[in-house]
């Protein structure tokens, strides 16, 4: 994988972390979903270990600013 598609996972994150704080849950929101999508597209055509690592960490990430955005969802 190359540094550009991790560059634009980073742009992706560093956007929903802007909407999020703007407070444009809705916004962030479809952003996470574009961002992890993304994410699960790259996972499925890497194999190198260290991508797979770096995917990790964005998976993770991603996680979190789900939480951040729907902390209703937390409990289910």
């Amino acid at each position: 994988m190359g540094k550009s598609q991790f560059e634009e996972l980073k742009n992706g994150v560093q956007e929903i972390i802007d909407l999020i704080a703007a407070k444009d849950n809705r916004s962030a929101n479809n952003k996470l979903l574009e961002v992890s999508e993304k994410l699960d597209d790259f996972l499925d055509h890497t194999d190198e270990d260290e991508d797979l690592i770096e995917i990790s960490r964005y998976q993770i990430l991603i996680n979190q600013l789900f939480q951040k955005i729907n902390p209703e969802e937390e409990g289910e």
